[in-house]
């Protein structure tokens, strides 16, 4: 069982940044594919980003590309997802998860973190 815990949500204004960590625990995280993805009120989860067990591949959903990045770092069993020039749209509940491929993870997650709210104001 692999526990993931969110960090670094907050509240920012219109043009900031914020750095969101995914810290693993009880099981190999390099063994994963991992992911973000976010949930506004009022509307169904949404797929952001994934990355692969590596962390040399990488997937993007159209409308965070450009301004957020997502990297990991296995010796350190964490991911962050960087996130710049935020939107007032941005704003959500922001989840990791944790999947057994970067491309097919938007449809087939194993572990969900507990979520992270992130709060961007115009």
């Amino acid at each position: 069982q692999v526990r993931l815990v969110e960090s670094g949500g907050g509240l920012v204004q219109t043009g900031g940044s914020l750095r969101l960590s995914c810290a693993a625990s009880g099981g190999i995280f390099s063994r994963y594919a991992m992911g973000w993805f976010r949930q506004a009120p009022g509307r169904e989860r949404e797929f952001l980003s994934s990355i692969s067990w590596s962390g040399r591949s990488s997937y993007y959903t159209d409308f965070v590309k450009g301004r957020f990045t997502i990297s990991r770092d296995n010796a350190k069993a964490t991911m962050i997802l960087q996130m710049n020039n935020l939107k007032p749209e941005d704003t959500a509940v922001y989840y990791c998860a944790a999947g057994w491929d970067h491309t097919t993870l938007p449809s087939r997650v194993v572990y969900w973190g507990q979520g992270t709210q992130v709060t961007v104001s115009s």
